[in-house]
């Protein structure tokens, strides 16, 4: 397998994952219901093991999307992505600078890392324009996908906001 080939496969949409994942190395500063090992407790079966599997799915689909940033519809997809991943960041923000406020003690805020993703995801789909395997792209696929996972992941997440609030 020569050099290009290899950049072909490499240069995938998963790599717009690399921000938000970056993100997580301040996940232990956030509030603690908001810790991994409080955030999963009671959690019924069927939220918990429906956001993993949309989860995954949203990650392994970017990793056979071809990244290219060529047509009208990638770059207003970029933007929404950085847009995204600018809100998603900052949503992080009050929950561990000012974990008390009125903000972080609403469910708005308090949920607000676990339905800004939609933003990003959104933008992923619109930067994908094919797959690495022979079905024609469409991105509402990605889109839908995505949005399967942040009912679930919001589902969780107001969970774990009623019985701490």
């Amino acid at each position: 397998m020569n050099r290009a080939t290899i950049l072909k496969y490499v240069m995938n949409c998963f790599l717009l994952f690399v921000l938000p994942l970056v993100m997580m190395v301040f996940g232990n500063q956030l509030p603690p219901a908001l810790l991994a090992e409080n955030f999963n407790k009671g959690i019924p079966p069927f939220i918990e093991y429906g956001e993993a599997i949309f989860r995954y799915a949203v990650m392994a689909l970017a990793v056979f999307m071809p990244m290219r940033i060529s047509t009208q519809r990638q770059k207003v997809g970029l933007a929404i992505y950085i847009m995204g991943v600018i809100l998603y960041a900052l949503s992080w923000g009050p929950l561990i600078l000012f974990p008390q406020s009125a903000w972080s003690t609403s469910w708005i805020g308090f949920s607000a890392m676990a339905y800004t993703p939609l933003i990003w995801l959104i933008g992923i789909g619109l930067v994908g324009d094919s797959f690495y395997f022979p079905i024609p792209y469409k991105p509402w696929y990605y889109i839908l996908l995505s949005m399967a996972f942040v009912i679930f992941h919001m589902a969780h997440t107001i969970l774990v906001y009623a019985r701490t609030y």
